[in-house]
């Protein structure tokens, strides 16, 4: 039986879908936060990230002829994420995030190349 999944992209697909989980987790996770006011940024960009990563996801499932260019802009979206998150490393759920969006950033500019 023929696999529908692309196989192409498949590691950075893999990276994105875990990437915009851990983002969806961190944001609502900071919403529940007693002082969220100052983790609205990190609620914004953490959005941000999950449609980008949805997007890149997506766009290489395709096998589009956009995967490298989308890559390429998912891959700074997750930087960015991954920068905001480690502001506040003492958190466990943003800490992660940041970790899982570095791994994401990694495949994304590896398949924009």
């Amino acid at each position: 039986m023929a696999k529908l999944q692309s196989q192409k992209y498949r590691t950075c697909i893999d990276a994105c879908n875990e990437c915009f989980e851990a983002c969806e987790i961190c944001a609502v996770k900071c919403l529940h936060e007693e002082n969220v006011n100052p983790l609205a940024r990190c609620v914004e960009i953490c959005i941000t990230c999950y449609h980008a990563c949805a997007a890149a996801s997506a766009v290489m499932s395709a096998e589009s002829d956009y995967s490298k260019k989308v890559c390429g802009l998912c891959a700074e979206v997750c930087e960015a994420c991954a920068e905001e998150c480690e502001k506040h490393s003492h958190m466990d759920h943003c800490k992660q995030c940041a970790e899982i969006c570095r791994k994401c950033a990694e495949e994304c500019r590896r398949v924009s190349k």
